[in-house]
């Protein structure tokens, strides 16, 4: 172990953090500069990264000025510093442009490096239950998992706990999942859903609590076990949460989205603040768990791989994974920690407080980022959590040198303890690329977010099956407005298909229930092409409103959905009205027209775009959009770049290891001449010093004796400078064999950067290739009238209730 921190770069390998890493130190060790330098180490690397922040310190990753102009850090510094300084804060902006500017040029570093930072990836800050950042919304949240984990029991059974856990500590429950009633009730509405593949949102998880889905929890009939007068109470109390103002900016904004959090629409890495300082305990434990359990399904999506895929960093773990208790987030976290390594996931934990730590939970974890520790308790259980770690690895581990390692560290050095090398070194972070400023305010998050915001703002609607805005139609403007009368049910041909879209809105006292007409049409359409390698089938179904003055092709303003034909109904729910239909849906003949036009459609319109990369060899899916695809090939361009690296390093280890044998030959060689020639300066003064005093003293010596003396003194002297010559060339050899290893390991950083840069998947060119399909190859399988449900309440307005 090295016993001061290392002058060179510490290279460390971006795969080695596939086995996760936790990063302990108490306030001042330098800790959180450590953790933000490895983001942007990842970022430029081409790595995104989810950063739960705790404390509002990472939005300090937005901070990066290229220029390093005063101007640039001036709204930012902190103005009472600035007059406990005695300095204007013009001036103390200037002091701190300054100091950045030196701090980066001695670690090597400028300007040019941070714009290739902010050219690399996207940083975007996200405030769930706040508009300050970006809001996230949890309608979706109790989605029904992806196939692959419904299909797993145990991981089906830890999601379904966890999330219940999640919901009722939100309610301010501390519900354990086997004494708990509502735990039990709750786990199993949600299992019941998400076993039939069928999604919650929160008003559907408050009907499924009222009236559950079955009539037994185990052997116990359903009123025994929880008794309907009590169900009610608890769903009310989910209700007053859903309906209080305080919660109402949980349910707009962005969708919960792992890979929309991870990669822009354009396929750009991203690294997704989720800002959690503004919330209270419960929340933050309830978003936390949720956003565990979304990483935790998302991850068992992924095709795996070796190489670093994303990144799962929190800036504070204390109370999320405690050593004794069981939170709602410990379970997905341990999860995260078992299994994520096979998916290219990597995760980071960082805490101040070591006792409050799992520390068995993270024997798998690979790598120890150990700065100062503050009391003699947190170092004992340090050396536990890496003893274990070391154990699981089947490392050795030297608790008593570790130890006296640890107790001599100074702020901003750490020790490192790799599994994956040979032995622990010490280490200093490298100045920040990002201004740390400190923790951000709200104000602040808004400022910097203004940009996104706008931008989103201005992004093209996309149709899905759910609107932009929760609740709020995503159909066009005149199917929300259609003013038709109201009408009994109509009389239709025998040939014409009549269904109904399923209510699925909450029903309310002050509004009324209308049915409004439109056209639902379902088709296949088979795209086949021997040079893109495709032979894929697609179904389309779309939705149109029927206005009054219905044309002959109304496809143009129909939506997609997304999710297919939905669960059709054949009555519509008693009470409710219905608007009367145009002329023409009542004509058999229209949806023989209709027909024709909705293949006719499907022709022009659903042309299938496949994006092929000539430099990886690899084609996008069907339906894969081009960012998607993009995200795709960067992991391909990690794992070639990867498996190129190790072998260009195989290559080059026989040839570094025969150069550090010379130098060390040769280092071996210059001791001993060195040590010669300090034996015979020793020897040649001795003897100079003897023929002088002899010169002068001795009464005895001959002349003859005196001239013998004296030439072989100066025999001594001429061998004594021939020494120091060899001893000077011996060194002039280290210093050639030295350089040859500089030259050697520079040609080798060289080639492995080429490999980066040639696989880098932003320079990549792709060629859209379109399919489109042959008019024999469409079928239209239903083109039916059909009708969607609206409430209308009491100021007028129309919000559907299909959804």
């Amino acid at each position: 172990m090295n016993e001061t921190a290392r002058r060179d770069l510490l290279l460390y390998e971006s795969k080695d953090l596939t086995t996760h890493a936790v990063c302990v130190g108490m306030t001042g060790s330098g800790k959180t500069g450590l953790c933000l330098t490895l983001l942007e180490e990842a970022a430029l690397d081409g790595i995104p990264a989810l950063a739960i922040d705790p404390k509002g310190d990472l939005g300090n990753l937005m901070l990066t000025f290229p220029g390093m102009a005063p101007a640039d850090f001036r709204p930012w510094i902190d103005e009472s510093e600035a007059a406990r300084r005695g300095m204007t804060p013009d001036e103390f902006a200037a002091e701190t442009a300054r100091t950045w500017t030196k701090g980066l040029a001695d670690w090597g570093q400028e300007g040019a490096r941070i714009a290739r930072l902010r050219a690399a990836a996207d940083v975007a800050i996200y405030t769930p239950g706040s508009s300050a950042g970006l809001p996230l919304t949890v309608l979706r949240s109790f989605a029904a998992p992806p196939a692959a984990l419904a299909a797993d029991p145990d991981a089906l059974r830890d999601r379904v706990s966890s999330a219940s856990s999640g919901l009722l500590a939100l309610l301010g429950i501390d519900a354990d999942p086997v004494r708990s009633r509502e735990h039990i009730l709750v786990s199993n509405v949600l299992q019941k859903a998400w076993q039939q593949g069928r999604g919650l949102d929160l008003a559907a998880l408050i009907r499924d609590i009222q009236t559950p889905p079955f009539a037994t929890i185990g052997v116990v009939d359903l009123e025994s076990f929880f008794p309907g007068k009590e169900r009610s109470a608890l769903a009310m109390s989910l209700n007053n949460l859903l309906a209080s103002p305080g919660f109402a900016g949980w349910l707009e904004g962005e969708p919960l989205d792992i890979a929309r959090l991870l990669w822009t629409p354009q396929g750009k890495p991203r690294i997704a603040i989720l800002s959690i300082a503004h919330l209270p305990d419960a929340e933050r434990m309830f978003f936390v768990t949720l956003l565990l359990n979304e990483l935790v399904a998302w991850m068992r999506s992924q095709a795996g791989t070796s190489s670093l895929r994303a990144l799962l960093y929190m800036d504070e773990i204390f109370g999320f994974f405690p050593p004794t208790a069981n939170p709602p987030s410990k379970t997905p976290m341990l999860t995260l920690l078992k299994q994520a390594r096979a998916f290219g996931l990597g995760v980071v934990l960082a805490t101040q407080n070591p006792v409050d730590l799992d520390y068995k939970g993270l024997s798998n974890t690979g790598t120890w980022f150990l700065g100062r520790l503050q009391t003699e308790r947190d170092k004992a259980r340090v050396l536990e959590g890496l003893e274990g770690a070391s154990a699981a690895a089947g490392a050795s581990f030297d608790r008593q040198r570790m130890e006296a390692t640890l107790a001599g560290l100074k702020s901003r050095v750490f020790l490192m303890n790799n599994v994956h090398e040979d032995e622990p070194v010490l280490f200093q972070t490298r100045w920040a690329l990002s201004y740390l400023r400190g923790p951000m305010t709200r104000q602040q998050i808004q400022i910097l977010m203004a940009p996104h915001k706008q931008v989103a703002a201005t992004a093209p609607a996309v149709a899905t099956t759910a609107a932009a805005t929760p609740g709020r139609s995503a159909l066009p403007e005149e199917a929300q407005t259609h003013t038709a009368p109201i009408s009994e049910r109509p009389l239709l041909p025998p040939e014409v298909t009549e269904v109904f879209l399923p209510h699925r809105a909450e029903r309310a006292e002050t509004s009324s229930l209308i049915y409004r007409p439109a056209l639902l049409a379902t088709g296949r359409v088979h795209y086949t092409s021997a040079r893109a390698a495709i032979d894929h089938w697609e179904t389309v179904t779309l939705l149109a409103p029927l206005a009054d003055d219905v044309a002959d092709d109304p496809w143009e303003k129909a939506e997609t959905l997304v999710e297919g034909e939905p669960d059709l109904e054949k009555a519509p729910v008693a009470g409710a009205r219905l608007a009367g239909p145009p002329a023409a849906a009542t004509r058999a003949r229209s949806y023989e027209t209709w027909r024709k036009s909705f293949a006719d459609h499907l022709y022009r319109q659903r042309v299938l775009t496949i994006w092929r990369s000539a430099a990886l060899r690899q084609s996008s899916r069907p339906g894969e959009a081009e960012g998607a695809f993009r995200v795709r090939l960067a992991q391909a361009a990690h794992e070639k770049r990867d498996l190129q690296v190790e072998n260009l390093r195989q290559r080059y280890a026989p040839r570094l290891a025969a150069l550090q044998q010379r130098i060390s030959t040769a280092e071996e060689r210059t001791q001993r001449e060195q040590s010669q020639y300090d034996q015979q300066k020793l020897q040649t003064a001795i003897s100079v010093g003897a023929t002088v005093l002899g010169a002068l003293f001795g009464r005895k010596l001959t002349s003859v004796g005196n001239v013998g003396r004296a030439t072989t003194a100066m025999r001594g002297v001429g061998r004594a400078a021939r020494e120091r010559g060899d001893v000077g060339r011996a060194q002039e050899g280290v210093e050639a064999l030295r350089q040859q290893l500089a030259d050697m390991e520079t040609e080798l950083q060289s080639e492995a950067a080429g490999l980066e840069a040639a696989g880098s998947p932003s320079t990549l060119d792709l060629e859209p290739i379109q399919v489109r399909p042959a008019k024999s190859d469409i079928t239209v399988t239903r083109i039916a009238l059909s009708w969607s449900p609206w409430r209308i309440g009491p100021d007028g307005a129309a919000l559907p209730a299909f959804r």
